[in-house]
């Protein structure tokens, strides 16, 4: 279950409610702490000592120019660490010289370690080179000595990729380091094409948008709060500028788990931090793709993904028991709608506690015994767990919890809270002890009930109540009447420590509101004394990290886990689902940007939950809506408590358009399977932006209403109700529609009007790709048992041309995702178009997997050929065939191009040709060739 009042809903007597609240909590606002306007504190630090290290590195000391008390005392000494960590890595690592600061644990993000402060390194020179370049294969590391500004720069083509220097100039100020408060900054180029930092619903669509506000401090605020910080902090960005007429990507991630504003302004960039230490990674690219393989190389490369996970989910908080459950999943069938995945959120909890089962609604016997059914057809079943442990004497999970001291701690006692269940402890996964004790409660739990995967919610972590609270006396909390999420706790506000009320307020909320505000008090303690105002936007990960080891440890399968909250590196564990967005046409639009935005961040399989979470999607809506959704790396239809039911099935248009669509996605999921295995190899998302395949063409670098589907398969919805065409842009190439492959677009860069009916959404496949499909059906287990289609797409009407493809398959319960296990097969796939003979060839790795499968090619489709539509000479694996002997069927059809239609004409240049009926074993190496007939 995930929902809180959106602060947009709020109404206006709440509002000012609430606004009391937040001056109470912090004693007030400055209103200049907030301005994105240019600060100027401080004049800044000077360089005076520089060395080389002994593992490769360089390590320097700053000291301040001039101390001020501006949001506190500077620290006076800084220390500086300067290490190209690989060919396209650059690290800058600055802290405090003289004593230790927070920084985001090595134990969960592994990475090396700098130098620990007061680390003598050699000797410090008396005077500091005044210029120094510290050069890498490719980036390049300079510095200023005073005011100490750096840069860093590329070394192929000198563009400049950061620059903290000010110039002189008025964007912004020097550099900032203060116990709560740290200042730095950027100078950009004005053309520049910037995007992530997250997580954001961005209205203006992927690209970073200037003088936008950027927060990042994970929050449990609606997904339909525009340009607010959400459930997930992600400080990294990427850049895409055109040197010349070539794209060059990079990234820039600050390693940061503290609170943080981040004003971007177009021609420069300025972060403000409220503690840690300053912690940059610069990745080279130069491709896009380049930049997410360097980055998910450091930060842990994306889960994989079990074959199942890909199929449709369907979800509802608000199924009250069993029988709901049951029916939902035969009403499935009846509307012959695939589905995968059946989901409970809370409402199979007795009294909303986690571990649990409702006696009454849920049975434990009629459920495992529905379970044992459902399973024995290849489907599965996912719950909800919330982080939050009722505080209840009698319930065994938190028995168990106090008895391992498991919960973060604040004045000695566990921290009180209010969720679901009530009153409630916080676990502290950043304990060992807690992770032991989370995984020995999953593991009771699945020998409950045998679940197939686990779904972390409301852990940013949420609180109804804010401040220090207590349980009141002689009234029940919850009442069980009104709204769940009304705090019904005893609470003080806490302002006390400088670490509840900082001197530098975020954008909280997107209304400043204090940072323990509906969360865990800031200066609540976790192990070893880390404070909750370091570590409070790693809570998600944390849990999502203890979450992945519990279920690799059941039955050695591999874990999903679906998670709300993330953190740099919860790729690794963990899928995301958006959060609580609205039934509306502009949530429809801004799913797509979410979506694309957390493929950059190394978290590719994710989606936005389908219809809206809330109050009620239209008809109309949710038949568009299942058209994108269906092709989401992640498809999960999900709604609310309060809303009407939305399952596919319940208008007969939606399940038109449902089975049409997720039709499609089911017979792409060798496609979307093996882009899961390129995800976790080297980060590429599965849904990509368009710029990821076309970096230099411009017109795409802001495009947010289409999207890929790894390199070559673009999605162009209808996202404006009433439409029944769609204005589509086409990157210069030819583009074949995967629902009809005689329908061909040829573009030279340019908007195309494409017809799109209520029931219709545009895919298309670009030129030289091979794509690897199957004839789907109601379930994956069942799909991915169907005979293989190779369709392979060359320029149309083109005389010489290639084209290429892949296919990985495994068993896809091993935790891992690899090759050389034997329970796993790859297959690159290859074609040629050449003076009339096309020839279509495999390489195959490990293919005994395949081979025991029994998996099949039967149908071999080419588009694009050129000349005339008779087929000679047909060779397979160097034998010719006599197509009537061996039940092979040849066929070739005109395609028409979409140009020639808009002038009616119909003069087409290309044709599709259909192999079918072969028998080609996909563990094995095959070729096939045939001659096409001159044109007369």
């Amino acid at each position: 279950m995930s929902f809180t009042i959106s602060l947009l809903s709020l109404t206006l007597s709440s509002f000012c409610l609430l606004l009391v609240l937040i001056s109470c909590f912090s004693g007030g606002y400055s209103s200049s702490s907030s301005s994105a306007a240019p600060t100027r504190i401080g004049k800044g630090y000077r360089l005076i000592s520089i060395e080389e290290t002994s593992d490769g590195g360089f390590l320097g000391h700053l000291q301040v120019n001039q101390k001020n008390n501006f949001y506190g005392p500077d620290i006076p000494l800084l220390q500086l660490y300067v290490k190209h960590e690989s060919e396209n890595r650059l690290r800058v690592h600055i802290t405090d010289a003289e004593k230790q600061r927070w920084e985001v644990p090595y134990n969960l993000l592994p990475r090396d370690q700098p130098p620990k402060p007061k680390q003598a390194i050699g000797r410090s020179r008396k005077k500091p080179i005044s210029v120094l370049e510290i050069a890498g294969s490719e980036l390049i590391f300079l510095h200023t000595v005073d005011p100490f500004s750096f840069a860093v720069t590329r070394r192929s083509n000198g563009q400049t990729l950061f620059n903290s220097s000010s110039g002189g100039g008025d964007s912004f100020g020097e550099m900032v380091f203060k116990d709560q408060y740290l200042e730095i900054s950027t100078q950009l180029p004005e053309d520049a094409s910037l995007y992530g930092l997250g997580e954001n619903t961005q209205p203006h669509g992927i690209k970073l948008y200037p003088n936008d506000p950027y927060t990042l401090y994970t929050t449990d605020v609606s997904a339909i709060n525009l340009n607010t910080d959400l459930y997930g902090s992600h400080p990294v960005y990427m850049e895409l500028r055109n040197v010349g007429d070539k794209p060059y990507a990079h990234a820039v991630l600050l390693l940061n788990s503290n609170g943080m504003d981040v004003f971007y302004r177009g021609n420069s960039l300025t972060y403000k931090l409220i503690g840690g230490v300053f912690d940059f990674y610069f990745f080279g690219g130069p491709t896009p793709l380049d930049v997410v393989d360097q980055y998910t190389s450091f930060i842990g490369r994306p889960a994989p993904m079990p074959y199942w996970s890909l199929g449709f989910h369907q979800c509802r908080w608000g199924y009250h028991n069993l029988s709901v459950v049951e029916d939902v999943v035969e009403n499935y069938k009846k509307a012959k709608i695939p589905l995968d995945v059946i989901w409970n959120d809370d409402d199979h909890m007795d009294g909303h506690k986690d571990f649990t089962l409702n006696p009454i609604n849920y049975p434990r016997p009629k459920l495992l015994a529905f379970l044992e059914k459902i399973h024995s057809i290849g489907m599965k079943y996912i719950v909800l767990i919330d982080p939050g442990i009722g505080v209840n004497s009698s319930y065994g999970v938190y028995q168990r919890a106090i008895a391992n001291d498991v919960f973060i701690r604040y004045e000695g006692e566990p921290y009180l809270a209010q969720v679901w269940p009530g009153a409630v402890n916080f676990p502290d996964f950043l304990n060992p002890k807690t992770v032991a004790w989370w995984g020995d409660e999953i593991q009771r739990f699945h020998e409950l009930v045998p679940v197939d995967g686990l779904w972390i919610d409301m852990n940013e972590a949420s609180n109804f109540c804010s401040g220090k609270c207590t349980i009141p006396e002689g009234k029940q909390c919850p009442s069980g009447t009104g709204p769940g999420w009304e705090c019904c706790l005893d609470c003080k506000n806490i302002t006390k420590t400088r670490w509840d009320d900082p001197p530098y307020k975020i954008n909280a909320s997107g209304l400043q509101v204090p940072i323990g505000f509906k969360t865990i008090a800031t200066s609540a303690v976790h192990y070893n004394g880390v404070l909750e105002y370091d570590a409070h936007s790693l809570y998600g990960f944390s849990q999502a990290i203890a979450t992945h080891k519990a279920l690799q440890g059941l039955e050695g399968k591999r874990p999903f886990i679906l998670s709300r909250s993330t953190y740099v590196g919860s790729g690794k564990y963990a899928a995301h689902w958006t959060g609580d967005n609205k039934g509306t046409w502009e949530d429809l639009k801004y799913s797509i940007s979410t979506v694309l935005n957390f493929g950059i961040f190394g978290v590719p399989m994710v989606g936005a939950d389908i219809c809206g979470f809330y109050p009620a999607p239209t008809e109309e809506l949710c038949n568009r809506w299942i058209e994108v959704g269906a092709f989401y790396p992640f498809s999960r239809d999900h709604a609310n408590y309060y809303s009407p039911r939305q399952e596919l099935y319940q208008w007969e248009s939606v399940t038109k358009s449902a089975q049409n669509a997720l039709g499609m996605r089911y017979k792409l999921l060798p496609y979307l399977y093996t882009l899961t295995y390129f995800a976790h190899i080297s980060g590429a998302p599965i849904a990509r932006p368009l710029f990821f395949s076309f970096p230099a063409f411009k017109e795409c670098h802001g495009l947010s209403s289409q999207f890929l589907l790894g390199s070559s398969l673009m999605v162009s919805p209808v996202l404006e109700q009433g439409e029944t065409k769609v204005k589509a842009l086409f990157p210069p190439g030819s583009w074949y529609n995967v629902f009809d492959m005689t329908q061909t677009v040829v573009s030279k860069g340019q908007y195309f009007t494409l017809d799109a009916p209520l029931h219709v959404v545009n895919v298309h496949l670009y030129q030289n790709t091979i794509l690897p499909m199957q004839q789907g059906g109601m379930i994956s287990k069942e799909a991915r048992m169907t005979p293989f289609t190779l369709i392979v797409s060359f320029p149309a009407g083109a005389s010489k041309g290639e084209a290429k493809g892949s296919l990985y398959l495994d068993n896809d319960e091993l935790p891992e995702m690899e090759l050389g296990n034997g329970y796993s097969t790859y297959v690159e796939l290859y074609a040629t178009l050449d003076q009339g003979i096309v020839k279509v060839w495999s390489e195959v790795e490990e293919g005994k997997f395949a081979l025991d499968k029994g998996w099949i090619i039967e149908k071999v489709t080419v588009l694009g050929v050129g000349g005339s539509e008779k087929i000679s000479a047909l060779e397979i694996n160097g034998s010719s065939v006599a197509p009537d002997a061996c039940n092979i069927e040849l066929s070739s059809m005109k395609q028409k191009h979409l140009r020639d239609l808009e002038d009616g004409q119909e003069n087409s240049k290309s044709l599709m040709v259909n192999i079918t009926g072969l028998k080609l074993p996909v563990g094995e190496n095959f070729s096939m060739s045939w001659k096409m007939g001159v044109q007369g």
